[in-house]
């Protein structure tokens, strides 16, 4: 029953981890596609977007669904880092029709050119950290952050209030088991004494 509890907290955690926090926006109906791309290893400047892409990116997704939002990962971290957000144009079409790639892991999904009614903005975010490029990204967008409501607050505190009591509770099982490790230890050495002692008597 225990780790069916656990696992029930856990997955309250994930759901409530992935609706809000930094990254869960509501985006304009402008924005037609996102497109982030950077290199695998965190070295030359690509430890913030690929923090962006792993925490804020998810939350970004779970609400705005009907963008596309396409990864582009590469080896060579000397290429740039970047983060192209695609808008429709005034007076555009609401669907607009382009290539729709998938996400890579090995180069090949580069941003696209905008299709026409279309256009681009393109952010340089080699060098910076993950609140920063969703600090640019918010202003560029105008995404507007998703606001907890009352009961997913209470359950946030709750949730925080169980991790809090599990943290006491392990400090307090450690030092049981310490406790429990220090007496076999030295019941041992009384034991080894014990018999050392009887063997110097014979």
């Amino acid at each position: 029953m225990v780790g069916v509890l656990r696992r029930m907290h856990a997955l309250r955690e994930k759901i409530l981890w992935i609706r809000h926090g930094p990254g869960a926006a509501v985006l304009p109906p402008n924005v037609t596609r996102i497109h982030l791309e950077f290199a695998k290893r965190i070295n030359g400047g690509h430890m913030g977007p690929r923090k962006f892409w792993q925490e804020n990116l998810p939350r970004l997704k779970f609400w705005n669904p009907q963008v596309p939002m396409i990864v582009n990962r590469c080896d060579d971290t000397e290429r740039p880092a970047t983060l192209t957000l695609y808008f429709r144009d005034d007076g555009a079409p609401a669907k607009i029709e382009g290539t729709q790639l998938s996400s890579a892991a090995d180069g090949t999904s580069t941003a696209p050119a905008p299709s026409q009614g279309e256009r681009t903005v393109v952010l340089d975010i080699k060098g910076l950290h993950s609140e920063k490029i969703l600090e640019e990204f918010m202003a560029k967008t105008s995404a507007t952050n998703v606001q907890l409501t009352p009961q997913e607050e209470m359950e946030l505190r709750e949730l925080e209030d169980l991790r809090k009591r599990g943290e006491i509770d392990r400090k307090v099982t450690k030092k049981m088991i310490d406790e429990k490790k220090r007496e076999k230890a030295r019941l041992a050495l009384a034991m080894s004494e014990a018999a050392a002692n009887k063997a110097s008597a014979l």
